[in-house]
This record gives structure tokens, sequence and C-alpha cells, in this order.
């Protein structure tokens, strides 16, 4: 894929960005950011998609005071103050490291009330290093904000599971119970001659559909 992306005559932003994507997706921070360099020595428009992927490589690869310096930059400039896509990829960066208070406090200082998606990073990494305090707080955050979205109570209930937490555990499935939450199933699908089975967990089959 960087052969073809070096031998392209023309190359615009959005072939930029799905190149610093693929560097993201396959844990190569060193090169993403290398990339981005590039892109700024070549005076590439950057946009905010640019930006997002370049933090969210440096969060899978432990970049943690690049990502925070990419993002400091963005600061500094008023055409790419950051976005809530931006505020997420950093509470995952910090999340990731196990700087877990601070990725808190980083939210609580956001110039904006954050929405849930935010929240939800610093859950995940909750989940990660298994620190309980601060997924409870951080899963009442999120619950406050999405009531019926069943994402937080499983997250939380899996931290419960992970510390042997079990009187939490059947709180939160009890507070998922009371409030008519439901986790939706996991579903996969096989074709046999020309249909779709589809299953869900546990191996029940649903219907079939031809083609």
């Amino acid at each position: 894929a960087r052969r073809t992306f070096e031998r392209m005559p023309k190359r615009n932003v959005i072939t930029w960005n799905t190149m610093l994507a693929a560097c993201a997706q396959h844990g190569k921070g060193k090169e993403a950011l290398g990339l981005f360099e590039k892109m700024q020595f070549e005076s590439v428009k950057l946009d905010h998609i640019t930006f997002t992927t370049v933090l969210s490589a440096c969060g899978h690869t432990g970049l943690v005071d690049e990502g925070c310096h990419l993002f400091d930059t963005m600061n500094q400039d008023d055409c790419f103050a950051p976005a809530v896509e931006q505020y997420a990829c950093i509470v995952d960066l910090l999340g990731r490291a196990g700087r877990l208070k601070e990725a808190e406090e980083f939210i609580k200082k956001t110039p904006f009330q954050p929405p849930a998606v935010v929240w939800m990073a610093l859950l995940a990494a909750c989940r990660i290093h298994g620190h309980v305090e601060i997924a409870k707080h951080t899963a009442e955050c999120v619950i406050e904000l999405e009531p019926k979205s069943a994402a937080a109570f499983v997250l939380l209930s899996n931290i419960y599971t992970a510390a042997n937490s079990w009187v939490d555990k059947a709180k939160v499935r009890h507070m998922m119970m009371d409030r008519g939450v439901e986790k939706e199933p996991g579903q996969s699908c096989i074709k046999p001659n020309n249909w779709v089975q589809d299953f869900v967990s546990d191996d029940i089959p649903s219907t079939n559909k031809g083609n």
C-alpha cells in the first residue's frame, strides 16, 4: 500500500488520510507521525480527519507525549480547534497508557459538555486497567446521557466481573432490567446453498433469507 501511495502522480488529503488510517490500524504510530510531517512539508491542506487519525495512531502505539503535543498544536490553530472526536482520542490515548485520573480530569476541563462517546473512551480504558472506582463514576455519566444504551451497563458489568465484585455486577444487571435496557445478542451468519442463515448467541437460528 505504501509503495502504491508513493508512486501516485498526485495525492490529495483523502489519499493521505487513507494511508494514515492504515498506519493507525496496524500499530505504526511513528510512521503515521512521519507521514503527517510530510503532509505539512508538502503543504497538503489538512482536515479534522487527518488529526483524528494521527491521534488514534498515537493512542494505539503508546505515543502519549506526541499525541498530546499534536492536540496542543490544534488548540493554538484557530482553523483547527479540536472537535469532539479529537477530545475522545486524547481520552483514549491517556486511558490506554493507564493515566486514567489524568484522562478524567481532561474530560472535566473540556470547553463543552462531554458527550457519551468521550466518557465511553474512559470507561473502555477502565476495563483495560481494571479501575473500578473511576469506572463507576464514568458509567454513571454515560447512563445519564444515554439511559437506554446498553454499552455502559455491559462494560461496567464486565469490570465488576473482572474484579470479582459479584454483588455490584448483580446490581448492574438489575438496573438494566428495571430500566428496560436490553443488550443486543451477538450475531453471525453462514451462507449454505445461496441461503443466508443467521445465528444469535447460544446458536439459536433466526430467519432464513434467500438471495
